[in-house]
């Protein structure tokens, strides 16, 4: 039963990691990969000698920071809330709604953003701003928004997924733990801190071990997507993943692409190791390993 799983991550993540070679490689596609010449360390430089490197990385971190508090957060309270929906028909809609968004893709969920952001025709300028006697804000070139909005849109886009999954495990909670609480005089809230928390927190803390494992990652839709690539807003949305792209595009260096998915996969391999030490010192049952 576990060889379509095993078959499938053979071919999808174990074979591909021969391609790490041309991460130290300058390839020429007319020697081919094996001949090409080696460079060792030169396609790392890359990322590191630009006065971007410090703004990039920053920006990765401190985003994904927030993604993973923001989905925890918001997943967690409102999968709480649609355990204690009682009718079916009622439940299972709510689900497909808050589900939806995570299945739309990064393309129209940036021609939604700019429904909103649209200087001209947003609805937040047209209907919210203007009426209230304010002059319209140009999203789309005002920088100091976007650490604000990227989140929102992701939350909005990936909770949905999370909360759905931990929904499964509070559902899988034994009801004689609440009814037993319930004789005790608990409230919704002391059951869902002493009993719902504790008891999804091997769920809680795999996903987020999960999170932090691609730290390192941007969602490339998201970043070049729905800021409609606009570069007066760059210092604030450009991350590793779209520097990389950029790039990509530009220079058609694959050894210098390589170089930087190796780079973080390294330190996401790294950040997974030292979050489940730290787990590990606290609650060894809760670890992964």
């Amino acid at each position: 039963m576990t060889l379509p799983g095993f078959v499938y991550f053979l071919i999808n993540s174990y074979l591909p990691m021969v391609g790490i070679i041309i991460a130290f490689k300058n390839v020429d596609f007319m020697k081919g990969i094996w001949a090409s010449d080696w460079v060792g360390l030169k396609n790392f430089e890359f990322l590191f000698s630009t006065e971007d490197a410090f703004i990039i990385t920053r920006n990765t971190l401190l985003y994904n920071l927030s993604f993973i508090v923001l989905n925890l957060v918001f997943a967690v309270g409102i999968a709480i809330l649609l355990n204690e929906i009682r009718r079916k028909i009622l439940a299972k809609l709510y689900q497909s709604i808050i589900l939806l968004p995570y299945l739309l893709s990064w393309v129209i969920v940036g021609y939604v953003g700019y429904s909103f952001l649209s200087i001209e025709y947003g609805f937040i300028n047209k209907w919210i701003i203007e009426p209230l006697g304010l002059d319209s804000i140009s999203w789309y070139s005002e920088s100091k928004y976007w650490p604000y909005i990227l989140p929102i849109v992701n939350t909005w886009k990936n909770v949905g997924y999370y909360s759905i999954v931990y929904l499964a495990a509070i559902v899988g909670i034994d009801q004689e733990y609440y009814e037993a609480a319930k004789l005790d005089g608990a409230g919704k809230w002391q059951m869902i801190r002493t009993i719902t928390i504790p008891l999804i927190a091997p769920i809680i803390i795999i996903m987020t071990l999960l999170q932090v494992g691609r730290i390192f990652f941007a969602d490339v839709g998201l970043f070049f997507q729905v800021t409609l690539q606009s570069g007066a807003i760059m210092s604030t949305t450009n991350v590793l993943d779209t520097y990389v792209y950029r790039a990509l595009l530009q220079m058609g260096d694959i050894g210098m692409a390589s170089a930087a998915g190796l780079y973080q996969s390294i330190i996401g391999f790294i950040l997974v190791l030292t979050a489940n030490y730290v787990v590990s010192r606290f609650s060894k049952e809760n670890s992964l390993f």
